[in-house]
């Protein structure tokens, strides 16, 4: 369902509709902005994926409950 979908004519028509409506001098800004935040999203990924296992906030409260 999705094999043709990004050919290179489809990716250059995006382009050309991105260009006409944001026009040239936004063009780069919005790149930079859509980068940030992919850029940003995938160091939340990561930061969430190196969190120790046994480190969530109830385990800690089930802990003291139990010793006290």
């Amino acid at each position: 369902m999705l094999e043709g979908l990004f050919q290179p004519t489809h990716l250059l028509m995006i382009f050309g509709i991105a260009l006409l409506v944001f026009g040239p001098k936004k063009l780069p800004e919005l790149g930079k902005g859509i980068g940030e935040g992919i850029r940003g999203f995938k160091s939340a990924m990561k930061a969430e994926d190196e969190k120790p296992a046994g480190a969530t906030p109830n385990s800690a409260n089930e802990h003291s409950m139990t010793t006290e």
